[in-house]
């Protein structure tokens, strides 16, 4: 299991961004990029403009949450 945040990444816990939802991934969730780097978000689809929270920094990828401030 991967626990260790990348030094990296040009994202990090706790952080909150504006971004656009580009696609969907095998297992439903929404995938956003920041520089390129992918961030997994839950409960959106394709075209969504949200606020997202990252909750988790991986060597690869991002899991972020909605970060409730959207409509």
């Amino acid at each position: 299991m991967f626990t260790e945040e990348d030094k990296n990444a040009p994202v990090s816990a706790g952080g909150v961004h504006d971004v656009t939802i580009e696609g969907i991934a095998k297992k439903g969730d929404g995938i956003a990029r920041i520089e390129g780097f992918v961030i997994f978000v839950p409960g959106t689809k394709v075209g969504d403009q949200v606020k997202i929270k990252i909750e988790r920094v991986m060597r690869k990828f991002a899991i972020a949450t909605l970060d409730g401030t959207n409509q």
